[in-house]
């Protein structure tokens, strides 16, 4: 699943990123959005886009298409 298939205060671990975000895997990796760290959904803007994720103490927005690029696996 992708990052922006998830619901809001779902947690998630990075698994890769998908073949279609070959653009922004560069970026996402250096904003620490690295295979196996964990984030959480904290919000989603009215209109879908961006969303903001908890990862590593701190808050990151992303922009939909980027959230797209992320593949994750959902935590129970």
């Amino acid at each position: 699943m992708t990052l922006k298939e998830l619901a809001i205060g779902e947690r998630a671990t990075v698994v890769g990123f998908n073949p279609s975000g070959k653009a922004y895997r560069r970026k996402l990796l250096s904003m620490g959005l690295t295979p196996g760290a964990e984030l959480s959904l904290v919000r989603v803007a009215p209109l879908g886009d961006p969303l903001e994720i908890l990862i590593r103490g701190y808050s990151l927005s992303l922009r939909k298409d980027e959230a797209d690029a992320l593949s994750v696996d959902k935590l129970p």
